[in-house]
């Protein structure tokens, strides 16, 4: 696998999933900076989505992983940012479709939907698979640069 820098973020129900991404980062000798939070302690998913696509867009991340209870409110705020491109992945397959055919540039997971194995699959494979070639992809891409003004 390439080098790369990975921001990863997570509220209090993603907390734990966070935390052993963040060991399997470490065995593959991926660089990453943890965005927060630090704890189970209850915080607002939203604050950790804006602040970690604020840091992949302003730090030149390679990719920002994003996790909650469920994913689905780290990546409704996500996609309110310009120029973020946000899947909650579920399953291998999502996290290829969602580089392949969506150039996503941040995965999110849900701390309780996905187990730490599943979630390492879906990470490698998240990070190994490179955006399509083809014009149609590239097309549809633009058109929701078109929509978020980008």
């Amino acid at each position: 696998m390439k080098a790369m820098k990975i921001v990863i973020g997570s509220d209090h129900a993603g907390f734990e999933l966070k935390e052993n991404i963040k060991q399997f980062l470490d065995k593959k000798e991926i660089i990453y900076t943890d965005g927060g939070t630090n704890s189970s302690n209850s915080v607002d998913y939203p604050d950790i989505a804006v602040k970690i696509s604020t840091l992949y867009l302003d730090n030149n991340y390679d990719y920002g992983i994003l996790v909650c209870g469920s994913g689905i409110g780290m990546s409704i705020v996500a996609n309110k940012i310009k120029e973020i491109r946000a899947a909650l992945c579920n399953t291998t397959e999502m996290a290829q479709l969602a580089r392949l055919h969506n150039n996503a540039n941040i995965l999110c997971l849900g701390g309780r939907m996905v187990k730490p194995e599943e979630a390492e699959n879906i990470i490698i494979t998240f990070l190994t698979t490179e955006f399509s070639k083809e014009e149609r992809h590239h097309r549809r891409v633009e058109k929701i640069h078109m929509l978020t003004g980008v």
